[in-house]
């Protein structure tokens, strides 16, 4: 568990951490925390993407936003484990608020207290570079911001960059399964 569930950049093992640690929690209300708010913002992410778009968006999110608290911890010096969703769910989180600035969100426990989504990225972000400055250890401040910066890059470049240039690649791959065991369109060689 520590070994690969864990994100530490001075580990060996390096690189599958950095996915399978976005997999792992500390206790269940880190666990809930995390599924909450993927719960809230993931059906508005799927709807603008759809699935595929999403996991992929999802799991990139999760290696970036892990590499980005590996270079910040080695540049400062402060190396230890991290683990958790927070990178990955942030990613989700400001792809959902730079395409939507103007939706209207709550707190849970204040509902009656609402404000855009676009203002709650800005607070967010200068929460966690607050943190990062700071030096707060209470979360991995710059896996939250790395996880932002690459989905709201991912809304504004990523998508044309990335997503829209697959086309060929996947057409080669349905007309490669379309065809069959034999090879062929008929099952012929």
């Amino acid at each position: 568990m520590v070994k690969y569930f864990t994100s530490n950049p001075s580990s060996k093992a390096l690189c599958w951490p950095m996915l399978l640690s976005t997999f792992s929690h500390y206790s269940l209300f880190h666990l809930s925390a995390n599924m909450y708010v993927l719960w809230s913002f993931s059906s508005s992410i799927i709807n603008m993407m759809g699935k595929e778009q999403f996991m992929a968006l999802y799991l990139s999110a999760g290696v970036i936003s892990t590499f980005v608290s590996y270079v910040s911890k080695t540049a400062m010096g402060r190396l230890g484990p991290s683990l958790g969703a927070s990178g990955a769910i942030m990613a989700v989180l400001a792809a959902v608020c730079t395409k939507m600035p103007e939706a209207k969100l709550a707190i849970i426990f204040l509902p009656m207290y609402t404000f855009t989504a676009g203002n709650a990225l800005k607070a967010i972000v200068a929460l966690d570079t607050t943190g990062l400055i700071l030096g707060w250890r209470f979360f991995d401040h710059a896996a939250h911001l790395g996880g932002a910066l690459f989905g709201i890059w991912y809304i504004i470049y990523g998508h044309e960059l990335i997503w829209k240039n697959r086309e060929p690649l996947v057409k080669l791959w349905h007309d490669f399964r379309s065809r069959g065991p034999g090879g062929g369109s008929n099952g012929s060689i």
